[in-house]
């Protein structure tokens, strides 16, 4: 589906959130009406709101057509990394948009409005929601950064073999631009991205890795930022 039209994609954001929240909505109903001994009534919400879960899954699919999968045997394990990563990042923007902006600005009407119950909730919520998205960074590093460690790895044992054969070693870039220049851990091959920062230890994106606490350590292996080095991509011959 063609996208570039924001108005359509903005309507299927709408109506995506309007069918999760009957969805929950329902299930609440269910609930409810299963605790009053109304277990007819629970049923039907119960099924209700399986419709409308599969209304929202058919809004998310043409928003996200990039997580389509319509066969998985015939997607290469890439592909599917691919797109296991896209789910972890959209899932990490949803909670980080929800601990650093929604759920303060709400606390923060309810402190105005003196609503000390809503005060509460809005708080548990927002530290609920920055534990989930420290979890989803963390499963994306498990799984993301081993794609780079395994690069440099690989790049190493390429560049012995080649100064193995040829008694001179692959050339290596210039250590760039402090905000763009990454670092790699010695003891793990954990590579720090400036433009991504560690925002799990309070580094913000875009933060120079010289710019880094002294008492920052590997979120990986737990290593002092003493044990990073430049990372020096090889020039392609």
């Amino acid at each position: 589906m063609d996208l570039s039209n924001a108005e359509t994609a903005k309507n299927l954001e709408s109506a995506f959130g309007g069918e999760s929240m009957a969805n929950r909505k329902y299930l609440f109903f269910a609930e409810v009406t299963k605790k009053l001994g109304m277990g007819d009534l629970s049923k039907l919400f119960r099924e209700t709101a399986n419709q409308e879960t599969e209304h929202a899954f058919a809004h998310f699919r043409l928003l996200h057509p990039e997580l389509v999968v319509a066969d998985p045997d015939a997607l290469s394990d890439e592909e599917k990394k691919k797109i296991a990563a896209r789910c972890l990042e959209l899932a990490i923007e949803g909670e980080t948009y929800e601990y650093t902006t929604m759920y303060p600005e709400f606390a923060a009407q309810a402190r105005v409005d003196r609503d000390q119950k809503a005060v509460s909730e809005f708080e548990e919520q927002e530290a609920e929601s920055r534990e989930h998205a420290g979890i989803f960074r963390k499963a994306a590093s498990n799984f993301g950064l081993l794609v780079p460690i395994e690069h440099h790895h690989a790049n190493q044992y390429t560049e012995a073999l080649n100064t193995l054969h040829s008694g001179a070693a692959t050339a290596k870039s210039a250590p760039g631009d402090p905000q763009t220049q990454k670092w790699i851990c010695r003891q793990c091959s954990m590579i720090y991205d400036p433009v991504v920062g560690d925002p799990d230890s309070g580094i913000a994106p875009g933060t120079a890795f010289e710019a880094i606490p002294e008492d920052w350590h590997c979120p990986i292996c737990g290593v002092t930022k003493k044990s990073f080095m430049v990372y020096e991509e090889a020039i392609a011959a």
